[in-house]
């Protein structure tokens, strides 16, 4: 094998990570199969300093008493809320058939898995960032999902 086929560059690979870094708002992403790595990197963005801005008293209260009611309606602004990392698809249970990872009303821990997503034939255990009891399942199995949707409320 000459030494040109051996060092091919996929380039729809490359792009299709290119296009993952911008749908999820990652900087990097590195994947491998054998001994082959390829390693997509962009830089970040400077970000500007954030600019302090003064609420008057009256305001933060109704904006507190609005919070409440927006959670009930909204899971995503739910505090136990939590959101997908990744594009991709959702997987409820280790393999077709197996006990689903987590169910409502299940206590977790921190850490644990709660469910796997799919993205680009990888799999990708999402895991509990706080104990506590598995309020909903906002997900279904084979469910495609986008970055930041909420994937189930952990109270």
């Amino acid at each position: 094998m000459s030494d040109t086929k051996a060092h091919a560059v996929d380039t729809a690979l490359i792009r299709e990570l290119a296009l993952l870094l911008d749908e999820t708002g990652l900087t990097e992403i590195e994947v491998g199969a054998g001994e082959s790595r390829i390693r997509i990197a962009r830089q970040a963005a400077q970000m500007a300093a954030p600019q302090m801005m003064y609420q008057a008293p009256a305001a933060a209260a109704v904006v507190a008493a609005a919070a409440p009611a927006a959670a009930v309606n909204d899971p995503a602004s739910h505090p136990g809320a939590v959101p997908s990392p990744m594009v991709g698809t959702v997987y409820l249970s280790p393999e077709p058939g197996a006990a689903a990872f987590i169910a409502e009303g299940q206590t977790v821990r921190e850490g644990q898995t709660l469910l796997i997503i799919e993205a680009m034939k990888v799999m990708n255990h999402i895991r509990a960032p706080r104990g506590g009891v598995v309020a909903q399942v906002l997900v279904k199995n084979g469910q495609p999902v986008e970055f930041g949707e909420p994937l189930a409320i952990i109270e």
